[in-house]
Formats: structure tokens, C-alpha cells, sequence
């Protein structure tokens, strides 16, 4: 296989209420053509600890055939503003922005490809989005709140070492409820992001009929390899408001919170093999319904000899 263009690196502009600009990287499909993939981050060191991951899935997904757009949100990596400044509903702006950016581009269905914390962000900026959509998750966690609580833990951790660790989770609870700044980890956390994350679940967005589909993936060193136990009642969930859903756990390593930066190869291949699948289904689907339209339609009546 020839070697793959570099992705195109570019700032998207945004406009008020947060402005700036938005690092974006764009990696081109190979023909056949065959979607568009927007690819929302996790939040924090666990975004950090996940691009190799995010940018070997991307190049994978790119050779064969998907138009895949990363992006960082506000406040992350080489994008405008700190950390503090940025909000959720800011960076639910900035996925709709990108998958504007992507669909006047590049037609036909759109996967909102989330990773952590990601997966709620691109279940909250759906409805917003117009056309069919997919959904791809990665480690998805289905509650904020719980999300908000294991990251301000690291700084209950930190105060473990120094013999004052009680109620430390508390108070910072407590100093976002009160409109304060706080410090984790090397992260200041403005309550506008940390509050709105809290209040952030994987509610199903509303399903195209017999078109949208999730593809939920797990990496697990657990042998046997099982999804988590919270997986379940959500992957329920989203089939009972008709989606079509797949599910699938992987071995390797917890990449996004490992100490060195790992691979999860088996994740990679199992991404590209289920997003392919689906549009292998989807191109079988069109055809059936084009010869059952064109079966359906009247035949012509003979012409008249002279």
C-alpha cells in the first residue's frame, strides 16, 4: 500500500461567545470514498496520553476511505485560550463547528468518533447536527458526574502523600458550586466545564430509522475479556431507542492512563473492521432498495406498430 499523505494541519476559526481558533488536523480519505469521521478527545492527561492512539486509528480509518477530522477543543493543546476559560457548552460548540466544517466538505453519513469524556460530548452536540449520524466510542464512560469525581480524586492523591486527604473531593465540590476556580493535577477547572461536565450523561441522541448505528469498543486485559458491568444497561438503552448496535472488547492496555504512552494495535484494527462493516451493510442496503423500487415501478405499455 502506497504511503499515506501527512494529515493537513489548520486552525479552525470560531466565532463569539469563546472566539479564537481551534487546532484541527485533517486526514484525507483514500478512494472508495466511503464517510466522514469526527474525532472528539478525552479530557485532560488522558487526552495527552491518547494521541498516538487517535492519530494511528486516524491514519488507519483515512487509507481506507474516511474523511477523519481531529480537533482540539478549547483550551487543549495548540487551540485558543487556558483550560480555566473553557466551558462545556463552549467545547459542545466547537464539535458542532467541526462537523459543520467536515459535512460542507465531504457528503453522505457522519461518525461522531468520542473517546472518555468524549462520548458524552458528541452525544450532547448530536441533536444539533444535521444529516445521518453514527456513533463511535471508545472507552465511553456513561455519567460526567462520575467522571468529574475521578479526576478530582488525583487531588485527593496528591494530598494523601502529605497527610491531608479528607474531604478534599468535598471541597472542591464544594468551591465549584461556589463559582471558584480550582487546581488538579496541573489543571485549573473553571466550574462552567467542570458543572457542565457533571450534568453530562450518554442520552441517546434521536435515531435515523434503519440508519444509525453505535459501535461501543473496550480494551480490557481481563481474561476472559468482558465489557464493563455499566455498559450493558446503556448499550440496552440505545437499541431500545433504535439504534443498531455493536459491541466489542479488545486486549491491551489502558492507553489513555498508562505511565508511558502505549499502543492498543487490536483497538485500531477492531475501529477500522467495524466502521468498514457498516458501510459494506449500508451499500448492500441501497442496492436492495434501488432493485425493489425499480421492481415497484409499472411497466411501460407497448407501442403501436403502424
Amino acid at each position: 500500500m502506497a504511503a499515506l499523505p501527512a494529515p493537513q494541519a489548520f486552525f479552525l476559526p470560531r466565532c463569539e461567545p469563546a472566539g479564537g481558533q481551534r487546532l484541527a488536523l485533517f486526514h484525507a480519505p483514500q478512494a472508495p470514498y466511503r464517510g466522514a469521521v469526527l474525532f472528539l478527545h478525552a479530557f485532560g492527561e488522558e487526552m495527552n496520553k491518547s494521541r498516538r492512539m487517535a492519530s494511528l486509528a486516524s491514519r488507519a480509518l483515512a487509507a481506507n476511505g474516511f474523511a477523519v477530522l481531529q480537533i482540539d477543543l478549547m483550551g487543549c493543546g495548540d487551540s485558543s485560550g487556558e483550560i480555566e476559560q473553557a466551558s462545556w457548552s463552549a467545547w459542545v460548540d466547537d464539535a458542532v463547528a467541526a462537523a459543520q466544517w467536515l459535512q460542507q466538505r465531504h457528503a453522505g453519513s457522519l461518525w461522531l468518533w468520542g473517546e472518555r469524556s468524549g462520548c458524552l460530548l458528541a452525544a450532547e452536540a448530536a441533536p444539533r447536527i444535521t444529516g445521518t449520524k453514527h456513533f463511535l466510542f471508545w472507552q465511553p464512560q456513561g455519567s460526567g458526574k462520575l467522571m468529574l469525581q475521578q479526576f478530582l480524586r488525583l487531588k485527593m492523591a496528591s494530598q494523601m502523600q502529605r497527610g491531608a486527604s479528607k474531604g478534599v473531593t468535598e471541597g472542591l465540590l464544594a468551591d465549584l458550586a461556589d463559582g471558584r476556580v480550582v487546581e488538579v493535577a496541573g489543571y485549573r477547572l473553571s466550574p462552567a466545564l467542570a458543572l457542565g461536565l457533571a450534568a453530562a450523561s450518554l442520552q441517546q441522541p434521536p435515531a435515523a430509522v434503519g440508519a444509525s448505528r453505535l459501535v461501543w469498543l473496550e480494551v480490557t486485559s481481563r481474561v476472559p475479556a468482558a465489557l464493563l458491568p455499566a455498559s450493558a444497561p446503556l448499550l440496552a438503552q440505545w437499541a431500545d431507542a433504535g439504534y443498531e448496535v455493536s459491541s466489542q472488547t479488545v486486549a491491551g492496555p489502558p492507553f489513555w492512563q498508562t505511565v508511558e504512552i502505549e499502543d492498543a494495535p487490536e483497538l485500531v484494527l477492531a475501529t477500522t473492521e467495524q466502521l468498514l462493516q457498516v458501510d459494506a451493510q449500508g451499500q448492500v442496503q441501497t442496492q436492495t432498495q434501488a432493485q425493489t423500487q425499480t421492481q415497484a415501478q409499472p411497466a411501460e405499455p407497448a407501442q403501436a406498430r403502424a
